[in-house]
């Protein structure tokens, strides 16, 4: 089908690199107070639209962390590499059984400190922009 041709995995080779990886994981992060501004709890499980954004961008931080190589996540234990991948695969394939105020709890106080520990990362293992 067309879906499958139009996002198969790129080669190994073209794979991106840990730094991106990180941007990646920022932008997704900087993304959540955007979707989230105004929304108390209550109106953010009362809406489906603002829900779904959420969890894809905290989707996408899940699987930018599980692409994060190895040696990279070796070095910084602090982060919860899996717990972030696992959360990840919970939205993806749970879709039906997503408990959203644990969506709500991890987008409004578990990702700015994750933010804040990727940034550290960057600045740390990547010091020269690029």
């Amino acid at each position: 089908p067309w879906c499958v041709r139009a996002f198969s995995k790129m080669p190994e080779s073209s794979m991106r690199r840990d730094r991106q990886r990180l941007h990646d994981i920022l932008d997704a992060l900087d993304s959540l107070p955007r979707i989230i501004a105004g929304h108390t709890e209550a109106e953010f499980l009362d809406n489906e639209t603002t829900r779904y954004a959420v969890a894809q961008r905290l989707a996408v931080v899940g699987e930018a962390a599980g692409r994060i190589s190895t040696e990279l996540r070796e070095r910084h234990p602090a982060v919860p590499w899996i717990d972030i991948v696992s959360f990840r695969n919970i939205l993806v394939h749970e879709y039906f059984g997503i408990h959203w105020p644990i969506v709500w709890l991890t987008a409004t106080e578990q990702a700015p400190y994750l933010r804040k520990q990727v940034a550290r990362i960057l600045e740390t293992e990547f010091p020269n922009p690029g």
